[in-house]
């Protein structure tokens, strides 16, 4: 079986906003790392890309891959419009047609498109690894984005499908 790197959300409209989100350069440079290693090792890239109209609004700038990212002709997309990325769409096709049983997850949201779907994915049989310094979100008023980050690393790494890693850790590996 194969493995591949799942970036979610990682788009202009989220990481060019006037308010990025916590430690975005890290959390990018994570992604470019994670992304590169996953092509050095012949591993499928699939990116999710979020539809909000009037904010990542299908087709504009704001939608497309963040503009530091290098999207090339084998990478695979998914457009979705909930946080859970294999909720009306056809990722889990996409995901067994190309016979992956092991996803590595980064991007964003931490507290709802990542928790979601990590979820989503170790529920459904594949074998998760979430990547605790390559997803991101923004502060809440009730508690920062730090903490929310670390909050759902903990709460995710508990589902035994679940393996939490380090990006240093994963590409040197």
């Amino acid at each position: 079986m194969k493995t591949a790197v799942l970036a979610i959300d990682v788009q202009n409209g989220i990481f060019n906003a006037a308010r990025p989100p916590y430690e975005s350069e890290n959390i990018l440079d994570n992604i470019r790392q994670l992304i590169s290693h996953a092509r050095k090792n012949g591993n499928s890239v699939i990116f999710v890309q979020h539809e909000a109209q009037g904010v990542v609004e299908y087709g504009s700038d704001a939608w497309k891959i963040y503009d530091g990212i290098a999207v090339e002709e084998a990478d695979m997309r998914i457009r979705k419009s909930t946080p859970d990325s294999f909720v009306s769409t056809d990722l889990d096709k996409t995901l067994r047609d190309a016979e992956v049983d092991h996803l590595i997850i980064c991007g964003y949201s931490s507290d709802f498109c990542i928790d979601r779907t990590v979820f989503r994915a170790a529920c459904s049989g594949y074998r998760v690894t979430l990547v605790e310094d390559a997803h991101t979100t923004h502060d809440k008023p009730h508690l920062s984005a730090e903490k929310i980050r670390e909050h759902h690393n903990f709460i995710l790494s508990k589902h035994p499908a679940v393996t939490l890693m380090k990006c240093s850790e994963l590409v040197s590996g």
